[in-house]
This record gives C-alpha cells, structure tokens and sequence, in this order.
C-alpha cells in the first residue's frame, strides 16, 4: 500500500469519528475503486454501515447549527441540519432541531415533515411532540395541534407551554372553562409563567370574572414589568369596569413599553377629549408616515386618529384616516359581501318552511335560565336595550354571548346535507341543550339572562326553532346614523367584515333589512320591534313596553339605567352610563358630503 493510500486511510477513519460519515464513505469508495483488492478500506466502508446506526452527532456540530439558528441565520441552518440528517439518518435530535429551523423559515410543511421523523425515531419525544403542536396551529390546523400538545402532556405532564398552549386554541374557541383549567396547570408547573398569567386572565375576563382578571393580569406584570400586552389588558379590565383613571394609566403604561402600539392608542381615543395642541395628534400622525410601522398597528392609529380629528372638527382629514383606517382592516379580513350574501340565501332555504322542535324534545331539555335575545344591527342601540333590561333586578346581562353564533357555525360547515327539510330536529334540540348549558355556566343567580350579540339577527330562524318562546328584541335604528357608525369603529372581533365599505355596508344593511322581513313572515309575532329613536324620546313609554314584552315588571331602575354598577364591553359602554341622549341618529347629516356612497347604495334621498 502506497503512503498516499495510507493517509487517505488514516484520514477517512479520523473524520468518521467526526461524525462526517459522508465524506468518509466517498474515500473509501475512491479507494477500492483505485485499489478494487484493498481489504483495510473494505473493512472501513462496512464498519462505516454497520455502526451508522450507533454514531451520533458531536456536540460541536449540534452547537454549530444551534449557533446559525440563534442568529437568525436560518437558511444556512437549514443547509447544516441537512447535510447532517444526512449523514445521522437515525438521529431523532437532528430531526426536532431541523424542524424548528424549517418553521422560523415559515416552511411549515417541511416543518411538520422533520418533527413527524423525530417521532417516528422516538416515540416518546415530548418536545417534537410539542414543536409539531405548534407547526399544525401555525396551519390551522387546531384538531391536530390539540392532540400533538395532548401527547406531549402524556410524556411529560409538567409541560407548561404545552398547557399554555391548548389554553390559547380553547380560548380561541370559546370553552373558557377548559382553557382556564390549563392555564392554571401551565402556571402551577412554571410559577413565573407571565405569559400564562395574561392568558388566564384573558380569559377569565371572557367569563366576566373581571376581578380574578385583573389579578392574574397584575401577576404577569409584575413578573414581567414590560409586559405591554398585560398592561394593555389591565386597561381593557378597568374600562370595562368604568374606572376610566386607571385605564388610561395603563394604556400608557403599556405605550411606553411598545410606543407603536396602536390598538392602546386607539383604546385611549375612546376614553378623551382631543384638543388641537394634544402631543398625542403628532405622535400617531408621524406612527401612521412611518414605512417601519406594521399595517396592523396602522389601522388602530387610523381609527385612533380619526377620533382625534373628530374632537378637533377636522372632517377632510377624519374620513382620510377612516378611509384608509378601513381600508387596511378591510385587506387583513380578506373579507367578500358575496360571502354574507351566500350565508342570509343558504338560512332562508333552510327556514323555508321552519318547523320549531316539539313540546316533548323541550321537555328534555329543561334549564331554569330564559334567554332574551337582543338583536339588529351592530351601533343601532343593542347595548343601550340590554343595559335598561339588565337593570332590573331580575335580570343578569351577560352582554355578547358567542356561543349561539359558534354553535350555528358548525351546524353550516355543510348546509348541503340537510337537503329541502331544513335543520333535523335532533340538531336543534343539540343546539337549545349545549346553548342552555353555556348559561349556566355563568353561575348567577337571576333566571333571565340577556344576550345581545347583534348579528345573531341572522339565526333568528335556528333560535325560535330551538327556544319557541324565545323572547327576540329587535333593535331598529335610522339607517345612514347605523351605517356611518359603523364605518367609524374598528370592531375587536373578525365577523363584520362588511363594515369597512361604505359599498358593502350598504349592501349589508339591505341584506339585514330582507332578512329581517323573512323572518317576520316565518314567525309572526315573535319579534318585538323598538325603534332607537323612539326609546331616546319617549324613555318610560317604551321601557315599559319593553318591560311588558319580556313579561318583567315594573322596576325604576330601568329608567336610571346610566346608574347601574355592570360590566360593559362593547364600545357604547361610555354611552350607557350616561343618560339617553336624543339626536345621535340626526349627526351625520352634518358629514353627508363625505357618506354618498352610503346614501346611494341605501336607496336614501
């Protein structure tokens, strides 16, 4: 054997301890092809099969690929941790690792690709378990993610951000009760959890739990002083719960952590006055000119903004902010009209010839809790209505209340299937059992319960099915005064879609309008009509009407409603506490130049 065999020899074992098996295999490869009879390269190349399997990475090389990932040098991460699958096919830690740099590239296919081998490779992997969790969420994929997160906890039980983590997906699912109970085990296996505090106290605060909100929200920032998002929910709490000082304090706290944070900005607005000389006016002006500023932090400033120019009877530049305020939320909706078109034609099919559910099925579904539904178009009075029936003192209002919307949701995931009969009656009664469960679980002690989601005007026809003595309190408001309201709020939940058009608003108010009219020929005399307007100027009239209606008596603090101490959300929640006030549906006339296209599409001269 020749010296420059021998070396390459020699050379071949050294990097094959290295772990470099690749290259170590092409020189011995290049040996026998020069030297066919060579036995020691032969040997070399066969133990290099054999032990493949038991060889493992060195440490050097795993730090060297963490060190590309930390830096944020992903793509050459990726090459690295490649070339090493490669050459440790068998190595489950490589798999995990290449997983996790595949999903900061946002190559989340490929992602789910390296952590599904990590498991494959060892069953038992907790955190590939977890990272796959995270990669299927990242997809939307929410079914899967649970599952992944479930079987990490089964390996590990004391896994808090797996627990953390199905907290988020229950809550964005509205089963508060089981995200609760998560992320109270997240926080008891990691104590200094903020992240967990803050979404526990999101989600009490779901429940109306305002207080033990407030608690775990004051945990996460004291554990994390920098916590905007906590502070920023400290401020949402103490608005709901009309402490307007202590909101705003927070609000601001959380701006001096993060000074583009649009949506505190925007919280603020509602909460003040602006004056021409307020610093605040140039500090969103120069955000919104900001190329840096994130589009989704542009559009709370938008509307920040435009509230600011209203204060200060700037009208050009307030529909400029709201043009472009809309416009932008419009974009991240990705939101169609023909989509609602599509959904009011599919419910009128389904309730062509409505059938309630019989006197039997309602039997078995008993609850001591009677709902009233408040209804009509989002900024047409709602929270004004339930805040005058939730007065009385047997009367819990519990304020928007998802879960009809959510149940309803599911039960149209494939409307195809119930062919010309319409809604069985075993849905139905599914749909009156799981809504009467969520009101129980409020855990108060008045019988009736308010719930004013305003578009639940378009399940009318699955409520009186469900509920046939359903109370149904329609709120109507002057139409411009509704659209023009809604044009000016940037709504907190993803379902108006509709509003950030002047076009498909007023194609949506058409939309509700014939909708309504259906549902009045298909239940007639179940819907109560009160006119916004009318409630503004003639008060006791008809709060007593509406009173009678819901088979209440008489009580007078309904007519001091502004004096009722309950938790508002919604953004009439400064409204309500203070006494009617007549005229608001008169305003946008002072605006009409500027709401045309309203105007025109509504039919209105």
């Amino acid at each position: 054997m020749d010296i420059k065999t021998q070396k390459e020899l020699t050379r071949a074992k050294k990097i094959a301890k290295k772990g470099e098996i690749k290259e170590a295999k092409k020189i011995f490869e290049k040996i026998i092809k020069d030297s066919p009879h060579n036995q020691e390269a032969k040997k070399g190349l066969a133990a290099l099969s054999s032990d493949h399997q038991n060889i493992r990475p060195t440490q050097i090389q795993i730090d060297s690929v963490m060190e590309l990932y930390s830096s944020g040098k992903i793509h050459e991460a990726i090459t690295s941790i490649n070339e090493l699958t490669q050459n440790f096919p068998k190595e489950p830690l490589l798999f995990n690792i290449g997983g996790a740099c595949y999903l900061a590239a946002d190559l989340i296919n490929e992602a789910v690709k390296f952590f599904e081998k990590a498991i494959e490779l060892k069953p038992d992997y907790a955190a590939a378990q977890y990272n796959l969790g995270v990669a299927f969420r990242t997809l939307k994929q929410t079914d899967s993610a649970i599952e992944c997160f479930r079987k990490a906890i089964e390996i590990n039980p004391a896994y808090p951000d797996a627990h953390n983590n199905i907290g988020l997906i229950l809550l964005q699912y509205g089963k508060f009760f089981e995200a609760v109970e998560h992320f109270e085990w997240a926080v008891a296996y990691k104590p200094d959890f903020s992240q967990a505090y803050n979404n526990l106290g999101a989600t009490l605060q779901e429940l109306r739990k305002y207080d033990q909100a407030i608690t775990n929200y004051e945990k996460a920032v004291n554990l994390d002083p920098s916590y905007a998002q906590a502070h920023h929910n400290l401020g949402i709490s103490f608005q709901i719960l009309g402490d307007e000082v202590k909101s705003i304090n927070h609000y601001e706290k959380a701006l001096l952590i993060k000074p583009d944070y649009g949506q505190a900005y925007q919280n603020i607005s509602a909460l003040k006055k602006y004056t021409k000389n307020d610093s605040q006016i140039l500090t969103m002006q120069n955000l919104l000119s900001n190329k840096e500023t994130l589009e989704s932090e542009k559009i709370f400033l938008c509307f920040a903004l435009a509230k600011a120019y209203s204060d200060i009877n700037n009208s050009k530049d307030l529909y400029k902010c709201l043009d472009e305020g809309n416009r932008l939320r419009k974009k991240q909706l990705n939101y169609s009209i023909e989509n609602s078109e599509s959904l009011h034609s599919i419910i009128k099919k389904l309730f062509k010839s409505p059938k309630p559910i019989s006197k039997k099925e309602i039997s078995k579904t008993i609850s001591s809790k009677q709902p009233i539904f408040i209804v009509g178009m989002p900024r047409s009075g709602t929270t004004l209505v339930e805040q005058i029936i939730a007065s009385h003192n047997d009367v819990y209002g519990a304020e928007e209340i998802n879960t009809m919307s959510n149940l309803i949701s599911k039960i149209l995931q494939d409307p195809s299937s119930y062919g010309t009969k319409g809604v069985p009656e075993k849905t139905l009664v599914s749909l009156r059992k799981e809504y009467l469960e969520s009101l129980d679980r409020f855990g108060v002690s008045e019988n009736i319960i308010t719930d004013k989601l305003p578009l639940n005007f378009q399940y009318i026809g699955f409520i009186l099915s469900a509920f046939p003595d359903a109370k149904i309190i329609h709120i109507q408001r002057d139409a411009i005064a509704t659209c023009w309201s809604n044009f000016k709020h940037n709504f907190s939940s993803n379902g108006n879609g509709w509003a950030y058009n002047m076009n498909d608003l007023s194609r949506f108010y058409r939309l509700y309008i014939e909708l309504m009219s259906f549902w009045h020929k298909s239940f007639p005399n179940k819907i109560y009509d009160i006119s916004y307007e009318n409630l503004t100027k003639n008060q006791e009239k008809e709060t007593k009407n509406l009173l009678k209606y819901c088979e209440l008596d008489w009580n007078k603090n309904c007519l001091e409603f502004h004096k009722t101490k309950r938790p508002v959300k919604t953004a009439s929640a400064l409204q309500v506490r203070k006494k009617i006030y007549q005229g608001s549906s008169e305003v946008w006339k002072e605006h009409k130049k500027y709401l045309q296209p309203i105007i025109d599409g509504l039919n209105i001269d």
